[in-house]
């Protein structure tokens, strides 16, 4: 029996005071008892001071939160076989090293939570929650409802730029279910409540205050912009949602800092007024576009306001700007301080990176900035934000970019016959290369050691040109070489590599 495997995982690690610190996706949840139209909701008047007890909002909410599971298939690295090439190796499968190997999967589980929004079963939880681990698959999302029934669920639609995801469960009679409310109207010390199902055990309730609003992690992206909460979280409430005392959804309780995997009293929540929108736009099938301008930047700190002449650490420094994008076009250059977009400031708590996305792609805006010590304005015609896979394969070879290989987009045949796991070229990959934007080619971006293409010296961010002297810009076409050569009995592919500064060279790799 495969072992359950929670929805969650480590998404970044930060060093705040010397202590390693993990920020860790978790999964909350709560809802008020709805009924079939909106006049049956039952209200909650909020009590002064602390509450007596939670028992009553507990009751009303609960019946509206639910676990959420999925089923997957994952694939799992191939194992040589160590009796390859000696009269043992038949007894394990394997008669040499030159046979083809089949991908190898097994079974996985995650578990995390959710609320239904509507009584004709529209869940909301997580991407995450609901998202293949690494190399897999998803075959089957349940949804379960705190009196143990369960419902097969379908993916309405998922957004891995927020993190949310909607599914649609069905029956006969209404489902219970619960509103957003105004997540604009939290202050610091507010009470909150979150009903979820950490580490699988189903409903459990937390309470504790909003400890700060638009907190931003440091994490990056658009939506590094959360509610922080000291009420419990743990692993298996991500996607369930964070209550005010009136029973509203202010929150989507998303992730922890925690330096040993549980709750630390540091939670924190996707703000209703971001997560509402886009859970409309899911629901309708909509695509979502955000904003963007194509830079890469960093927080200005007092001794880089210092350095620049500026009179306090404001705004964002402009690391790098991408060719062709939109921040490009508009004469915006690396070294720059963006101070404010479209008339709003740019802050720790409302990022460049936060505002931008939320403009209409193609809308002209005016930006200003600082430059050589001088404050001046450009104006910008927003360009259309990438997919995030996208947007990780731009940087994966930036040598100051840490973002992880996409685990999407490579070969199997490519892997088990060479030994390679490449991408498709893009003008902003060749760039990061150093090669010209027209280069046409296969990126390699992780080499098997133990294979020989390994062994001939072959790595990462190397471009393969040709095989076999046929030109290969897509990867079913260096599949199709592969394929040829086994079949006409040759042992290798010669592939045309270029390599950043240095001739294009012919090498042959061994395939199996």
């Amino acid at each position: 029996m495969i072992p359950v495997r929670y929805a969650y995982g480590l998404t970044s690690a930060l060093l705040v005071g010397g202590a390693a610190i993990s920020l860790v996706t978790g999964y909350p949840a709560g809802a008020q008892v709805a009924q079939n139209d909106d006049s049956r909701m039952v209200g909650v008047s909020p009590r002064a001071g602390a509450p007596e007890s939670f028992a009553n909002l507990t009751e009303q909410l609960q019946p509206a939160v639910v676990n959420i599971s999925t089923r997957q298939r994952v694939e799992v690295p191939q194992q040589n076989n160590p009796f390859a090439g000696t009269p043992f190796a038949e007894l394990f499968g394997q008669r040499g090293q030159n046979q083809p190997q089949q991908p190898q999967t097994r079974e996985a589980q995650s578990l995390g939570s959710g609320f239904i929004i509507s009584a004709d079963g529209y869940v909301v939880t997580n991407n995450h929650v609901v998202s293949p681990t690494g190399r897999g698959t998803v075959e089957e999302i349940t949804v379960t409802m705190p009196d143990g029934t369960e419902y097969p669920a379908e993916l309405i639609g998922n957004d891995a730029a927020s993190d949310l995801a909607v599914l649609k469960i069905k029956r006969s009679s209404p489902f219970p279910f619960v509103k957003f409310g105004d997540s604009k109207t939290a202050r610091v010390g507010d009470w909150v409540i979150a009903i979820g199902n950490p580490f699988g055990l189903g409903g459990t309730v937390t309470q504790g205050i909003v400890s700060a609003v638009y907190r931003n992690t440091g994490s990056g992206g658009a939506y590094d912009r959360y509610i922080q909460t000291d009420a419990s979280i743990n692993r298996g409430n991500s996607g369930g949602p964070m209550f005010d005392m009136q029973g509203n959804v202010i929150g989507i309780n998303n992730a922890i800092f925690s330096p040993s995997g549980g709750s630390v009293g540091i939670g924190f929540a996707i703000p209703a007024e971001i997560a509402a929108p886009i859970v409309e736009q899911l629901k309708s099938g909509r695509e979502i576009e955000r904003g963007y301008l194509g830079v890469r930047i960093q927080p200005v700190t007092d001794d880089l306001a210092s350095s620049l002449g500026l009179p306090k650490n404001r705004g964002e420094f402009v690391q790098a700007v991408e060719p062709g994008a939109a921040a490009a076009a508009a004469g915006i250059q690396a070294g720059d301080v963006v101070v404010e977009v479209n008339s709003k400031p740019v802050t720790s708590s409302q990022s460049l990176s936060f505002l931008v996305a939320n403009i209409t792609p193609g809308t002209r805006i005016p930006i200003q900035l600082y430059r050589n010590g001088e404050r001046r304005t450009v104006n910008v015609t927003v360009g259309k934000r990438p997919t995030e896979e996208q947007l990780a394969e731009q940087q994966m070879f930036d040598p100051d970019a840490e973002a992880p290989m996409p685990e999407s987009g490579s070969s199997g045949v490519i892997e088990q016959s060479m030994g390679l796991q490449v991408i498709e070229l893009t003008p902003q990959i060749a760039g990061q290369l150093g090669a010209t934007a027209d280069t046409k080619g296969l990126v390699i971006a992780a080499v098997d050691p133990n294979s020989d293409a390994g062994s001939k010296g072959l790595q990462r961010g190397d471009i393969i040109l040709t095989a076999n002297y046929k030109a290969v810009s897509a990867l079913g076409q260096l599949e199709d070489v592969a394929k040829e050569a086994k079949s006409a009995g040759r042992e290798a592919v010669l592939l045309r590599i270029q390599r950043r500064g240095r001739p294009a060279t012919y090498v042959a790799v061994r395939i199996r």
